[in-house]
């Protein structure tokens, strides 16, 4: 209900007092009417009422209370509950004396005639305003987290307005309390000003952002082009890398010339990379990634490095049926064919070496362009001896006469290859029984 004062009458002479259903917010009558008002330095007819806005100017600070002077017969006060102070200010830090503000007419204390005022009132009325027209343009607004509660957090947009956490960001939150005292930037996605209700995103805010970035980058990538990345996070298969708003897969295999056991062994999430794109599907909005093609290719300098008869150290990587795969750099690895292992018969690789195993071995041949090193851990000297004894010794026959060819690999022990049997090794025996029986029957 309205609360109306009025000080002096219309003709300037005695006082009128007018109140409705109401107690008076003035009880003070002067003797002579507008000489007295005069004195107390007003000097016209001031009109009070519950809810009105007056200019003021603060006059003591004291810490629970403002003073200030809006022209009335005393000093209008300002309690601390009506202060809006911002956060880790004091009233002693946030205004000081002589500073003009306006303030909200509360009431009256008709005990001693104090006039109570409010600075939060004036401030809240504003910020309504504001983001009533904030919230029709969807403007962006930056606030501090003022604390956390259930479900969320409240930041101060000169009113409490709620960000729900599933609006904080983009992805999961753990720990709501490390965003107090922070700014955010978001906007009002929910707006009531009759019930005095906001709730913002900031998520919503940086969707946006996001997605202004990733057709930017769309508009600009090109397979073969170089782009410099933040690794995001780490799999067992690979790496994704940001590549400043669209996120691009390093696939394990192409992280490095060598192998690579897991991908964490190389990368780290943060680490920056320089990458080059191998493939775009931009139907799907896919982006395949290269770490070892912005690196020189060991096979370049192969040829170089390993000259035939050369002895070098090397690790067992991979150990197969017929030999095994030595690495003898990163990204290089050279085979040792089963019959180059020893200087005997050898039926299982794991009889001579294992994986991991640190080897001597000498390089018979190297070919960059096809990407293959052949090696040997026989002594030169052993694979010289079959061939001499080969050389020196009568050709073997089968039973129909054919030749059998022997090998260095078949003379050292080793199974014959395809290309050294003969049809007559083979069933040589199957034909001399055969025609034994035949003469016998024919007898």
């Amino acid at each position: 209900m309205e609360e109306l004062v009025q000080l002096g009458g219309e003709n300037g002479m005695g006082e009128q007092v007018e109140a409705k259903k109401e107690k008076s917010i003035e009880s003070y009558k002067p003797e002579s009417g507008q000489g007295v008002l005069e004195a107390e330095g007003i000097g016209e007819i001031k009109t009070f009422r519950p809810g009105q806005t007056v200019e003021g100017t603060i006059v003591q600070i004291a810490a629970d209370h403002l003073l200030v002077d809006i022209g009335y017969k005393s000093e209008g006060v300002v309690p601390l509950s009506e202060i809006s102070l911002p956060a880790g200010e004091t009233i002693g830090s946030a205004f000081r004396t002589g500073q003009g503000l306006q303030f909200v007419v509360v009431g009256i204390d008709n005990q001693e005639g104090t006039l109570l005022l409010s600075q939060r009132r004036v401030r809240e009325r504003e910020a309504w305003r504001t983001l009533e027209k904030a919230h029709a343009n969807q403007e962006v607004l930056e606030a501090p987290v003022l604390e956390v509660v259930k479900g969320g957090l409240l930041v101060d947009l000169g009113v409490r307005a709620f960000m729900p956490a599933s609006q904080i960001q983009r992805g999961y939150v753990a720990d709501l309390n490390e965003y107090v005292g922070q700014k955010v930037r978001c906007r009002i996605i929910e707006f009531d000003r009759a019930n005095r209700r906001a709730v913002v995103s900031q998520k919503a805010v940086l969707e946006e952002e996001a997605q202004a970035k990733r057709e930017k980058i769309w508009g600009e990538i090109e397979e073969g082009q170089i782009r410099t990345g933040t690794v995001k996070s780490i799999t067992d298969f690979g790496a994704f890398i940001d590549l400043g708003g669209l996120d691009g897969l390093l696939h394990v295999s192409e992280i490095s010339w060598g192998r690579v056991g897991h991908p964490s062994d190389v990368l780290s999430v943060g680490e920056t990379v320089t990458v080059k794109v191998l493939k775009l599907d931009r139907e799907r909005e896919k982006i395949s990634l290269g770490l070892k093609q912005v690196q020189p290719d060991p096979w370049d300098t192969v040829e170089k490095k390993y000259q035939p008869e050369m002895t070098v150290s090397g690790r067992v990587m991979r150990i197969v049926p017929f030999g095994v795969f030595v690495e003898l750099e990163p990204g290089v690895e050279g085979l040792i064919h089963i019959s180059q292992l020893a200087d005997r018969r050898v039926n299982d690789p794991r009889e001579v070496v294992q994986e991991g195993e640190t080897v001597k071995v000498r390089v018979l041949k190297v070919s960059g362009a096809e990407k293959r090193i052949s090696l040997s851990m026989r002594e030169p000297k052993a694979m010289a001896q079959p061939e001499r004894q080969r050389e020196s010794a009568p050709a073997k026959r089968g039973a129909t006469g054919e030749a059998i060819e022997v090998t260095a690999e078949s003379a050292a022990g080793n199974a014959p290859t395809f290309e050294s049997v003969t049809l007559g090794d083979v069933f040589g025996d199957v034909l001399k029984q055969s025609r034994s029986r035949s003469t016998q029957d024919q007898s």
